[in-house]
Parts: structure tokens; sequence; C-alpha cells
């Protein structure tokens, strides 16, 4: 008698017509050993003994003893899968033949493809037409959003962008141009011999936090930003302590920073799907209550910012898109172009700031195919109402949550944040591998987006009441030494996701420059006082952190590879494995570790945990990852020791710096912009900045009221 239910096969079949792979398995898979019979959600193969022996009506003991393989498919989350199992107690005639024919037969009927959206023509059709046939879903949704005409044209231009970048990476767009002194001044009228203004910050998202705390300091500043100013197609979370940079800082007052908070939630869950797992990749969910807990209502904040950028005397030019910057001796000259006009717009300044994220052609420039390793395809929408009660409670948030396996070579990754009042924040992303063939689909995450969004949440989408759709590209560069990226050009220097040095867990490029703004601020307003504006001088400013540095390795773990299979349980079987060991560890540990914050020794002892408790990780780190990047994570991990241990024997150097930079700063100012670089090195290099407090004031209380006043740049 058959009493014993073997899995012997488990395959994603990267398409979400169900009907077209059952059509298949009914009608054209013939297995090389035994006979097929359909079943309505797949098939039974039986061994040929049987099926004659049941010819003739009477099965009998034949077919109760013998083994029988046994095969069905579902869908879930735009794609299908199949199983197989094995009904007996003993192995089916020729079973590794029947398997590896019905693998390689699905590969080849069912491969894996990466749509392009398709060039359109809107001078003659709504971008909602032009789309319609390809995204029905999407079209059919933005469609409810207010701006949604908008915000759709701004989802297939970043797409568009975006690919252009990937595809041509040794070959990008040249926009930055060295040039002598003389063009340069010749090329603007009226300006006079020195720069308008002191720093011009191309992108205003990331861009305009740090603009306004420069132009509160005194700084001359021009922000030039491609959307009207205060749209913002993302939500922002962070933690209390994180935000207090901006108080500590004098940007925002405790008032104003209250203001901005959309809603404060008591815990967050990370949990990824754990159902065709083995043991020991199965895992609790894991509470963070200060993770990502504090919703913040961006285009308030965003509005605040502008607010006291202008107060301060800077300007903003909205609606005007970056052109190409001609680099001088003496300054920059940025050439833009107002958008609803047509315009064309300069300004020159002493030192330009890319702040334009993925899009940014300047960084595609400085780095060519090194730009950026990974990036996150992220897309969601805020949704005002419309949910059944008891679908969510809104003191609670998902910061990682996963609902099925690989999905058409992704690991889908959904996050829920509760905002302002009724509304929840929906993003659904994954971790993704820049490929020139590949290079990740907003519009089809789109797509993905609205017809899974029900089974992750249990909701009608014809009944929500949609206020905001919620998009971009979060990158991401696998840096081993902080020199593996260039950050900076003569009078040019990245910020935020343009600098791309953020965290590969979190991926937030607005958590990491908040994280790092006093250091950033710090070391920017030091090269500025002394025109410390070469390159040499401005790579120095980074918010490069050897710990994260060493985890990239996790997020490509997360990644499926190009054109490769991979088990469709994999990547939650390997999120399990490193959450849950975060799971067992004390809050405090888990706390650090997704802020950034980790040190050598837990990271060493929680990946020392993983090894033992899954000794599988490392064969599937080598599948995932390849020989190429183990070895450069052992360069990274080399790094990161050394740092560490310099961290430790230098642990002094901070506060003697600080005693001497009265003395030394006058007099060698590249020597103290060096020892200060240095110092942050050690302290937010490991994830361990001093208290925020001592932390924002230390440059500016150290310095006599001389050295406070910006110096104007050498003639």
């Amino acid at each position: 008698m058959k009493d014993s239910l073997t899995e012997l096969l488990y395959l994603e079949v990267p398409t979400p017509d169900l009907d077209a792979v059952r059509r298949w398995l009914h009608h054209q898979f013939q297995p090389a050993v035994g006979n097929t019979t359909a079943t309505p959600d797949g098939f039974l193969i039986t061994a040929e003994t049987v099926a004659r022996s049941g010819s003739s009506g009477n099965l009998g003991d034949d077919f109760l003893d013998a083994p029988v393989l046994s095969g069905f498919v579902w869908s879930v989350q735009r794609t299908t899968y199949l199983k197989v199992f094995r009904w007996g107690d003993r192995p089916f005639p020729g079973e590794r033949t029947v398997l590896q024919q019905l693998t390689q037969a699905l590969r080849v009927q069912f491969p894996q493809r990466y749509p392009a959206p398709p060039q359109v023509d809107l001078s003659h059709q709504s971008i909602f037409e032009a789309l319609a046939p390809h995204y029905p879903q999407t079209v059919k949704y933005f469609q409810r959003i207010p701006n949604g005409e908008y915000d759709l044209n701004r989802v297939y231009w970043w797409e568009q962008r975006w690919r252009e970048s990937v595809r041509n990476p040794q070959h990008p767009k040249q926009v930055v141009f060295a040039v002598e002194a003389v063009e340069a001044v010749e090329a603007v009228e009226d300006t006079g011999t020195q720069p308008a203004y002191d720093l011009i910050y191309i992108g205003g998202a990331l861009g305009i936090i740090h603009a306004a705390v420069m132009a509160r300091r005194g700084y001359r500043v021009l922000l030039i930003e491609r959307l009207p100013f205060g749209r913002m197609n993302r939500e922002w979370n962070i933690s209390r302590a994180e935000f207090q940079s901006l108080i500590d800082l004098e940007l925002f007052t405790p008032a104003e920073c209250e203001s901005v908070i959309a809603r404060e939630y008591v815990d967050g869950f990370s949990k990824f799907f754990d159902a065709n797992n083995p043991p020991q990749a199965k895992a609790p969910v894991l509470h963070t209550p200060t993770v990502l807990n504090v919703g913040i209502d961006a285009e308030k904040l965003l509005k605040i910012c502008g607010d006291k950028l202008r107060a301060a005397g800077g300007e903003i030019w909205d609606e005007t898109e970056f052109d190409r910057v001609d680099v001088a001796p003496g300054g920059v000259t940025v050439y833009a172009k107002q958008l609803p006009t047509g315009t064309s717009r300069v300004a020159t300044g002493r030192l330009l700031v890319d702040a334009m994220g993925t899009a940014s052609p300047i960084a595609w420039q400085l780095n060519g195919d090194r730009t950026f390793d990974s990036v996150c395809p992220t897309v969601g929408a805020v949704v005002e109402r419309g949910f059944e009660p008891g679908v969510w409670d809104a003191r609670y948030g998902d910061v990682l949550f996963s609902h099925g396996d690989i999905s058409r070579g992704r690991q889908l990754i959904w996050e829920l944040f509760p905002g302002r009042g009724e509304e929840l924040t929906f993003y659904l992303f994954h971790y993704h591998q820049v490929h020139p063939d590949n290079p990740g689909s907003l519009l089809e995450m789109y797509e993905d987006f609205f017809a899974i969004l029900p089974e992750y949440r249990r909701c009608d989408l014809d009944k929500l009441t949609w206020r905001k759709a919620t998009f971009g590209y979060i990158p991401g560069h696998f840096s081993g030494i902080k020199s593996d990226r260039r950050v900076a050009f003569d009078r040019l220097i990245a910020i935020g996701d343009a600098a791309s040095l953020q965290s590969p867990l979190v991926f937030t490029g607005f958590g990491s420059l908040v994280r790092n703004l006093p250091r950033l601020t710090d070391l920017l307003d030091t090269a500025l006082r002394h025109d410390l504006l070469q390159a040499s001088h401005l790579e120095q400013i980074r918010a490069f952190q050897s710990n994260i540095a060493v985890t990239w390795l996790f997020s490509k773990g997360m990644m499926v590879p190009t054109g490769k299979w991979v088990a469709p349980q994999r990547v939650n079987a390997m999120l399990n494995t490193f959450f849950g060991i975060l799971a067992d560890e004390d809050p405090e540990v888990s706390d650090r570790f997704i802020k950034d914050r980790a040190g050598w020794v837990p990271f060493n002892r929680m990946a020392l945990k993983a090894a033992r408790t899954n000794p599988a990780l490392l064969l599937w780190i080598w599948e995932l990852a390849g020989p190429a990047d183990l070895l450069r994570w052992v360069g990274s991990y080399l790094s990161f020791t050394l740092a560490a241990l310099l961290s430790w024997l230098f642990q002094w150097l901070p506060g003697f710096a600080r005693q001497i930079q009265p003395w030394l700063e006058p007099r060698y100012p590249s020597l103290w912009l060096w020892i200060l670089a240095r110092s942050y090195a050690l302290t937010y290099g490991m994830g361990q900045p001093p208290p925020p407090s001592s932390a924002a004031a230390s440059a500016s209380s150290a310095l006599p009221l001389s050295l406070k006043t910006p110096v104007e740049p050498r003639s």
C-alpha cells in the first residue's frame, strides 16, 4: 500500500499564464518513462507495467504497491509553480530521467523573459492610451490616483532613463566638462568675476535637506529640481533617534519635527515566506519596534526645508532640468532648461552637489559600469481608506515581508507603513543585479503590485481610495574599500543615492543621509571655508562605512542572477536564516544591525552562528554570488577587520583632533580636513557616531569666530 509522499521537484515557471502551463502538461509533455494521466491541476505518471495491467480494467495490487509520480501547478504572485511528489515507498523506475526531462522541457517552453516598455509617441496619445495594451492593471489604477497621468509619465521616463544608462555604461552621456576659467566666465553674462553661489544642488529630494543646512550656515545656495518643488514619489520612514540629527544641526525645532511626523507605530515586523524551506531555514517574526517606526510626511518636510532655504537667502529653480556643467579652476557653470517654457538657464557656483539619485548622469560619467552594482526597483502607493476592518492595525508596520517564493526571477518583498489618519503606505520591491539585458522594470513591478496586493493584504482594489503613487530605483554599490567608487570631481561632489553608499539591507537613502548628515556637513563646511574643492579633497567627504560595506554579500544573496535558475525557496531560506538569528539576539543587537551600526564582534558572532545553523548557506551564497564576488567579499572583510582594529587603536584621535583644531586648522587646513575625515571614519565609518548633540555641535563650538564665516574663493 502507498503510505508515503515524498517531494521530488519544486520549480518556478516564469509565466502568469497558469492555463498555458496546464495545457502544455496535458497535451505536450510526454515522459520518457511511464504513462501520463491528466488531472485537473497537473498529471499522474504510472509505470508502464501498471498501465498495462490496468488496461484490462483491474489495477489491483500492482497499482496499490507501485510508486506513482504526481505533479500539480498553482499560481501566486503572477507566477506559476510546479511540484512533483512520489507516491509510494520505493523509487519510481527512471525517476531521475523523468524529472530532468520535465525540468528541461519546461525551461525551453517557458523561458525567462525580461520585457521592456514599448516606445511611445505622446504627441498623439496619452500615456494611458499608450500603455493600456501592455500594462492594463497599472493604467486602470493610475487613472484613479490624483495626478496619476503625470506620475505614470514619470514612471515611464524614469525607467527609460535608467535602462539607457544601464545599457551604455561604457559610453555614458558626458555632462561634466573641464574647461579653462576664461571659457567659463565668457559663457555667462553679467555675473562678475566671482561665482554667484557657493553651492549649487541638483536634485530637490535629499538635496533640499542638505542645502537648507548649508544655507543656514551662511552659504549662498541654489537648488535645481526637475519636478515642481515639494513633489515626492516616496514616503520616508526613520526612527526618532536618527531624526534627532535634524534638531542637533538646528535645521528643525522639536516642534517642527513633531509636525512632520505622520505616524509613530509601536512595533515593526520582518517575516519571510517559509512554507517550502527546510527546518533550519524557518524563522519566527523579527520584532524591531524602533526601526523605521516614525512615518514622515515627506512633502511637508520638503516644504519646511524649502522655506528655511529661502529664508536664509537661498533660491530654488524647480521644473528645471540639468543639462551639463563646465568645471573651471575658479568655479562651475551649470546649464539647465526650464521645462514649462523651454528657456535655458545658467548659474555659476563654487561647488556643484549632485543629489539626482539613480537618474544622475554625473554618477554614470564618474563611475562607468561600476556606477551601481545593484538596485531595488520599488513601486507602491499610499492608500487613504478602503480596507475592511481587521485587515491591518495601524499601530504596526511591516518592515520586510514576503508572501511567496521567487517570482519570475525576483524575490518580491513588501513593506507597509502606517501614515496619517487611516493612510497606509505600501512598497513592493526586489533586490536586483544591474544587467544590461535585464535592467529592472518599474512598469512590470506595478503590474505585479496591483495584481497581488490582495494576496498580501485582503482587499478589493476597486474599493480603495488611492492618494499617491510611490516609486523609484534605489541603488547600491558593493564597496570593498572607500576608493572603490568615485563621488567627486574637481568642484563637484555627490551625496545620497547618487553617491550610492547606503546600507544594502534597508536601502534607504533618506535614512543614510540623515544618519551621516553631521559628518557630511562638517566636512563640506571645512572644505568650503578653505576652498579645498579639488577632487582629492572632496573624495574624503563621503558616507562610507566599513561595517556595512562588508554586508553587501547579504544583498547579493537576495538577487537572482539574470539568466540563471535558482530553487524558488532559496532567497527566502537565506533571509529566514539571517533574520532568525537576529530574532534570537538581544533586541538592541538587531536594532543596531539593521540601522547600520553593527560592530566587528557582533558581525562575526552572527556570521559563525549562521554557518552553524544552516551549513548549506555557504553553498547557496557560492551559487548566487560566484567565486569572483566571494573573493571581492574577502577583500571587504579584511578591510573591515583592519578598520575595526584602527578604530580601537585610535579611539583617542577624534577627541585629540578637536583639541588641536583651533591651532591646526588655520595653519594647515588641508591637513586638518584629512585628520577630520579620518576621525569620522573611526566613528561614523564604523557605525559608532558620538552622541548626536556633541557630534553636531563639536565643529562649530571648537572654531574661533573668524573660521565660522565662509571665505571668498581664491581668484
